[in-house]
């Protein structure tokens, strides 16, 4: 969750990691901070709370050129939000040999035992923070250095003590290089084409432009990043070892694919509008590249996949991609689909058989839980396979079979193109699964469903007027029946992330069972009103209506019945649609939600307490 940025070579050290930090402020963070060796090699600490322009402010006069420095935006997990415990840390010694400073991305569960040990020993603390302690650990074991052994040995020894997901990146003022480690959490390295630059981070984006060839480091790998000053003529280098201080090729290595020219805003207010309407063009290139023999050949793995039963593990949108694709599989394949939220799934000792298949969903390919979920498939002899954003993630390196979703980066926290191209993949490998060939007919409902998308997107003003209208009321019901219920859930999510107001999702038999106890002229429905199960849906948005409950329909066009219960409506074109017509109305709801959070003036592109890449659990 939170973002790490180094950088060591011949160039500007702290603007390269000041970039980075820009680049991964869709992330989300709570604070910032930069740690740059002087020429004297002294390390220079500035953080800040709040945003990256905070601590921009705070470097302006500061001579602050340097060929070394790391970088970081926290979202918090230990400690409050304050500048003391923003990163990085800095190690409070006079001992030349022991200045260091560290930047984290995870949590350390054994920080309580490991701080009051060291607290034992001498050791104090200036934060709350659990990636102290690591600072402490590596002061440690550089002071028990023998005189023939590197700081990385420190840096070892330190990091047999944690436990949990974590990935760290070492600066010192007595040692040139930078020094990296991780174990569970993302990291990736790599060196400019003409060798001037290196730099490491905990996403690819933020190396994009300046390296080509990418390399992820494998769990318990330590990655040494040398500067042409350390290795004297050389070019700068990048070096691999084991836990043990052994040379090690425990790192895989992919080409960059992210183009950072195709992540502007463009003429768009916020990154989430821009998503939105990418995606007819979206749908229309994932179609294309799966009825390509390069896509067809993805798809051939899946076509082995004989499971008895199949378990989808996600969390958040990614879990309601999920549930879209159990209707694809147990309609098309006719196989039983369990669909378990990842934070859950390994702590209930799940049911599972070696022949059965996991399949897991992640936007970013990091999430900390789904990994979790993955690993423990995979001990239990299961085949895997992930439907991923991001080649090369963590998620996609572990998986027996990978379905890219071909979305682009996504920089808006809360997710649009990923959830629709999630779901669409789903039904692809569904097909696949199945045995079947894609046919013209599903070739033509893909296409069928840009087409809708990109008129409805015509008609926006419609939407954004009846935002105007409902965005103060006092709480939000989406309901839906059917394949429509996935689409309420992530309805009321897509308004909970970036609005800040009460929305629940809900199967529209179920308000009776409770929750409609809630409705009052206060409380909106936004119903969705599909051609399954019609008559049913009416009568659920009646027994609302009787209530005093605002009704917002989203149903068949044309449809005076539903129109004139409703007291807004927005008319779409089911026909054709088929089993993709849920995703025809996720927009329509991605749309609502966008111009409710701009009526209320909330921070769209990166709503307070969330992150975009999830990876602590």
């Amino acid at each position: 969750m939170c973002g790490i940025v180094g950088y060591v070579g011949r160039g500007d050290a702290v603007a390269s990691v000041l970039e980075g930090l820009k680049r991964l402020e869709y992330r989300g963070y709570d604070s910032a901070g930069v740690c740059f060796k002087s020429e004297d090699n002294t390390l220079n600490l500035y953080k800040k709370q709040g945003k990256l322009a905070n601590l921009k402010r705070a470097l302006v006069g500061v001579d602050h050129f340097s060929h070394s420095s790391i970088g970081h935006t926290r979202w918090a997990t230990h400690g409050e939000v304050n500048d003391l415990n923003a990163h990085p840390h800095l190690s409070d010694t006079l001992t030349t040999s022991e200045m260091i400073s560290i930047v984290h991305n995870g949590i350390v569960e054994n920080a309580k035992e490991i701080r009051d040990e060291l607290k034992g020993q001498g050791f104090s603390f200036k934060s709350d923070t659990d990636s102290e302690v690591f600072l402490a650990l590596v002061q440690r074991e550089i002071r028990n250095l023998s005189e023939s052994e590197k700081p990385v040995v420190a840096v070892c020894r330190a990091f047999k003590y944690i436990r949990g997901n974590s990935a760290f990146v070492v600066q010192g003022r007595n040692f040139p290089e930078l020094i990296a480690v991780k174990r569970g959490a993302p990291l990736v390295c790599g060196n400019s084409d003409n060798r001037d630059d290196i730099l490491v981070s905990s996403d690819p984006y933020a190396l994009a432009g300046v390296v080509n060839t990418l390399f992820f480091p494998h769990d318990d790998t330590v990655t040494v990043l040398h500067s042409s000053n350390d290795v004297g003529s050389m070019d700068p280098v990048i070096e691999f070892f084991d836990l043990e201080g052994n040379a090690t090729t425990g790192f895989d290595t992919k080409q960059q694919l992210i183009d950072v020219t195709t992540t502007d805003k463009g003429e768009f207010e916020h990154y989430m509008l821009k998503e939105i309407y990418e995606q007819p063009k979206l749908i229309r290139s994932l179609r294309d590249y799966y009825f390509s023999p390069e896509g067809q050949e993805m798809l051939k793995n899946s076509q082995e996949f004989k499971p008895e039963r199949v378990h989808i593990t996600a969390c958040g949108t990614a879990y309601y991609a999920g549930l879209g694709i159990k209707t694809f599989i147990e309609s098309i394949d006719n196989i039983p689909c369990q669909v378990d939220l990842a934070s859950e799934f390994r702590y209930r000792n799940p049911l599972i058989s070696n022949k059965d298949l996991g399949l897991f969903i992640s936007q970013s390919g990091e999430t900390a839980d789904t990994l979790a979920a993955q690993e423990l498939c995979k001990e239990r002899g299961l085949l895997t396979a992930a439907i991923v954003n991001v080649e090369g993630s963590t998620l996609y390196r572990k998986s027996d079979n990978n379905l890219l979703i071909k979305a682009g980066i996504e920089i808006g926290v809360a997710s649009t193109k990923a959830y629709t191209l999630q779901v669409l993949t789903g039904r692809l490998f569904s097909n696949a699964m199945a045995g079947k060939k894609l046919d013209k007919v599903l070739g033509e409902r893909f296409l069928l469903l840009a087409d809708r998308i990109s008129d409805l997107l015509a008609k926006v003003d419609m939407i954004k007027e009846i935002a105007e209208e409902i965005y103060n009321y006092k709480g939000y019901f989406y309901t839906g029946r059917g394949k429509y219920y996935p689409s309420a859930l992530e309805g009321a999510l897509k308004l909970k992330e970036i609005a800040y107001v009460h929305a629940e999702g809900y199967a529209a038999g179920e308000l009776k069972h409770g929750p409609i106890a809630l409705i009052d002229e206060e409380i909106v429905n936004i119903a969705i009103i599909g051609p399954e199960l019609y008559e049913k849906t009416l009568s659920n948005i009646e027994e609302i209506k009787a209530r005093k409950g605002v009704i917002v329909g989203i149903g068949p066009e044309g449809d005076d019945s539903a129109k004139e219960i409703c007291d807004y409506y927005v008319p779409l074109n089911f026909k054709g649609l088929e089993e993709l017509s849920p995703l025809y109305v996720n927009v329509a709801n991605q749309l609502l939600a966008y111009y409710m959070a701009k009526f209320k003036g909330t921070d769209i592109d990166k709503p307070r307490n969330l992150a975009k890449s999830v990876t602590v659990e």
